[in-house]
C-alpha cells in the first residue's frame, strides 16, 4: 500500500484487482464477497492511512483507461471515476464550462472525490451532480439520483459501493473568470498547504464554525513529531511523512491532537482522512 498512497504509508494487501472493464470489476467483487473479504476501493490514495500490517482484504484500483473516459453534453460532464480531479477541471475549463474549477489543487480521481464529498468550505462536489452510477457487490450496476446520495460535509452514501461515474451539471461562464478562481486557489494552496512531504492533506474535518488547523496551531503542536510522523510547521492540520513513518506513528500523533483540541477547547475533532486497517 505504500506505493499506493500519498502519504507513502502500508503494507502488503493479500488481494488486489486492477480489472480492464466493467465484467472484471464485477468478477472482482463476487470472488471477495465469496471469499468474506473486507473490500477497499482506492482511486489516487491521496486520502488514506493504510496499515503497516498490511490488509486481509481486496484492494480494487480503477485504473484502467476503460474507466477513465468523459464527454462533454453542453453543459453537462459524464466522466468515469477513474478520471483524475485535475484532468476534468482543464478540459472543462478549456470549454469555459464553470463549476469544477473550485475544486483546483485537491488531488485523486473523481470516484475518490464523489465518496468524500470533496471541496473546499465554500463549495463541494456533490453540489455538481446530476447522478452517479455504481456497482454493488454483487456487481450490479445501479444509477443513483442526487437525493438518493445523502452528500453531506465530506461524507456520502457511496463508501458500501463501487463509484463507477456521475454526470456533473456546470454552467457557461468566461475563461478569465474561471482562471481567475484558479490562480487565486492555486497561490492560496501554495502559501498555507504543505507538499514539501508524503502527505494525506488535511486529517481533520473542520468543526462547526471553526478551522481544525487553527485550533490545532493553537495547541502549539505544529512541529510535533512522533517517530518519522510530523505535524506540518505549515499547515497544522497536515501531518508529514518524515521519512519511514509508520501508520502507528502516525494514529499516535493524531491521538495526542485530538486529546489535546479537546482538553484546550472541548471540541472532538473528527478524522477526515480513511483508515485502513
Amino acid at each position: 500500500m505504500r506505493s499506493l498512497t500519498t502519504f507513502k504509508i502500508g503494507g502488503a494487501t493479500k488481494y488486489y484487482f486492477e480489472p480492464a472493464n466493467q465484467e472484471e470489476l464485477g468478477e472482482s467483487l463476487i470472488f471477495a464477497k465469496k471469499k468474506k473479504l473486507k473490500i477497499y476501493c482506492i482511486g489516487s490514495g491521496s486520502n488514506v492511512l493504510a496499515d503497516d500490517k498490511g490488509l486481509k482484504g481486496a484492494v480494487i484500483r480503477l485504473n484502467n483507461k476503460n474507466f477513465k473516459n468523459f464527454k462533454f453534453q453542453e453543459a453537462k460532464l459524464v466522466a468515469q471515476a477513474g478520471c483524475l480531479l485535475s484532468s476534468l477541471i482543464g478540459q472543462a475549463g478549456i470549454r469555459n464550462l464553470s463549476g469544477l474549477e473550485y475544486f483546483t489543487g485537491i488531488p485523486g480521481t473523481l470516484g475518490g472525490a464523489l465518496v468524500m464529498n470533496a471541496g473546499i468550505r465554500e463549495k463541494n462536489i456533490g453540489d455538481l451532480v446530476e447522478d452517479v452510477t455504481i456497482m454493488d457487490y454483487n456487481g450490479s450496476i445501479k444509477t443513483l439520483k442526487k437525493s438518493e446520495i445523502g452528500f453531506g460535509y465530506r461524507s456520502s452514501r457511496l463508501s458500501g459501493v463501487v463509484v463507477l461515474g456521475a454526470t456533473l451539471k456546470l454552467k457557461k461562464s468566461s475563461a478569465a473568470k474561471i482562471n481567475e478562481i484558479r490562480e487565486k486557489l492555486i497561490a492560496a494552496r501554495k502559501k498555507s498547504q504543505d507538499w514539501s512531504w508524503p502527505s494525506a492533506g488535511c486529517i481533520f474535518k473542520n468543526p462547526p464554525g471553526e478551522s481544525a488547523g487553527k485550533l490545532i496551531d493553537l495547541c502549539g503542536l505544529k512541529g510535533k513529531r512522533v517517530g518519522g510522523a510530523q505535524v506540518s510547521l505549515k499547515h497544522a492540520n497536515f501531518i508529514v511523512n518524515k521519512g519511514n513513518a509508520t501508520s502507528r506513528d502516525v494514529l499516535r500523533l493524531i491521538n495526542i491532537i485530538k486529546n489535546a483540541v479537546n482538553r484546550k477547547f472541548k471540541v472532538k475533532l473528527e478524522s477526515e482522512i480513511k483508515i485502513w486497517r
